[in-house]
C-alpha cells in the first residue's frame, strides 16, 4: 500500500465523542453530527482520536463507536478510527476490531508517556503494521504523545506496507511542511491545525486537512475548498476566524476538549454533552469568557448553517 492505494481528499472533522449525563456514549447525538458535517461537505471522519477523548473509552466502546460510525456514515465518507495505545499489542486489538466494524482506516499515534527512541518508536508501529490488515495513518501529536515522529522517522515509517498517510497534528510549522516534502510522493499528509495555518498548507500540497473545529465552527471545512478554488480573500477570512477561536479555546484556564463541547453545547449541536474524567465542564469566568468570545468571533452564526463568509 502507499498513497495511490486510497484516494483520500479534502476536509475531515475530528469528531468528538458524546456522552450522556449518566456516562454512556451518545450515539444518537454522534450520528447527528456525522449527519450535520456530511451536509457541509465533509469527505470523512476521524473518530476516537484525541478529540474523541479516546484515552477515557474502554476497549469495547471503542469498538462500538466504530460500529456505529460506519452504520451512520453508511458510505457516504471515508472513516478513521482511533487506535492507539501504549503496547503495540492493544493498538492491533482495537485495529482489528475496526476493520470488523468495516472501517477504511485506523489512525495510530506512537506511544504516549514514555519517551522513546526512534528505534523503539518504529518497532512500534512494525508491530501494528504487521498485525492489522486496514490502511495505516500515522498520528503525530507531540503535546499529547510526549513522542515526536521527525520527518526523517516518518521516512522510515512510510516505507511500512500498511502505512499511507499522516495526521500531521505537531502544531510546529517547520516539522510539518519538512515531513510534507519528505513522503508526500509516498504516503498522503494531512495537516491537523488546520485552523493554524490550513490555508498554507493547501498551498504547500497538503491532502487534505483534519480539525476539531467543524464540530463548532462548520465553516472550517471550508478552509480547503475555498484555498483550492484559489478565492484568498475568503481563505485568510477563514483562516483568521481559526485562529481567533483557537486562541480562544486553548487561553485564560481553557484547554482545547472541554472548550470544544462547551461551545457545543451552548451552540445547540449534536455531538456535546459532557465530558469524562479527568476533564471537567468549564465554569465561571473560563465559561463567561469561551461564551462571550464565541459570540464575538461568529456572530451568532457559522456554528449551525454555512455563512455568506467568514467572520472578519
Amino acid at each position: 500500500m502507499d498513497r495511490n492505494s486510497v484516494n483520500w481528499t479534502g476536509a475531515m472533522p475530528a469528531l468528538t465523542t458524546p456522552f450522556k449525563q449518566t456516562g454512556e456514549i451518545d450515539f444518537d447525538a454522534h450520528a447527528g453530527n456525522i449527519e450535520r458535517q456530511l451536509a457541509a461537505g465533509a469527505a470523512g471522519f476521524v473518530v476516537a482520536g484525541c478529540t474523541g477523548e479516546f484515552w477515557a473509552l474502554s476497549n469495547e466502546e471503542r469498538a462500538q463507536i466504530a460500529v456505529e460510525t460506519v452504520r451512520a456514515v453508511n458510505g457516504r465518507g471515508t472513516i478513521v478510527i482511533g487506535t492507539g495505545s501504549i503496547h503495540a499489542a492493544d493498538v492491533v486489538e482495537q485495529s482489528r476490531a475496526a476493520e470488523t466494524a468495516g472501517a477504511d482506516a485506523v489512525l495510530v499515534l506512537p506511544p504516549y508517556f514514555v519517551h522513546a527512541t526512534e528505534a523503539e518508536l518504529f518497532t512500534h508501529f512494525s508491530s501494528v503494521n504487521k498485525g492489522t490488515a486496514l490502511p495505516i495513518v500515522l498520528y503525530n501529536i507531540p503535546g499529547n504523545a510526549g513522542n515526536w515522529l521527525m520527518p526523517s522517522l516518518v521516512e522510515r515509517l512510510a516505507d511500512l506496507d500498511k502505512v499511507v498517510a499522516i495526521k500531521e497534528s505537531s502544531g510546529d510549522w517547520l516539522n510539518f511542511h519538512r515531513t510534507l516534502i519528505a513522503v508526500r510522493d509516498r504516503i498522503r499528509v494531512f495537516c491537523g491545525p488546520s485552523s493554524v495555518f490550513g490555508v498554507a498548507a493547501v498551498e504547500a500540497g497538503a491532502d487534505g486537512l483534519i480539525d476539531c473545529f467543524p464540530n463548532v465552527w462548520i465553516d472550517c471545512l471550508d478552509l480547503w475548498s475555498t484555498t483550492r478554488k484559489g478565492d484568498t480573500a475568503r481563505a485568510a477570512a477563514l483562516q483568521k476566524t481559526g485562529l481567533a477561536l483557537t486562541e480562544l479555546f486553548t487561553s485564560d484556564g481553557r484547554t482545547l476538549y472541554p472548550a470544544t463541547k462547551a461551545a457545543m453545547n451552548h451552540l445547540e449541536l449534536p455531538g456535546g454533552g459532557t465530558l469524562r474524567s479527568p476533564l471537567l465542564p468549564l465554569s465561571g469566568p473560563a465559561l463567561d469568557g469561551l461564551l462571550e468570545g464565541l459570540d464575538a468571533i461568529l456572530g451568532g452564526n457559522g456554528s449551525g448553517t454555512k455563512t455568506a463568509s467568514a467572520a472578519e
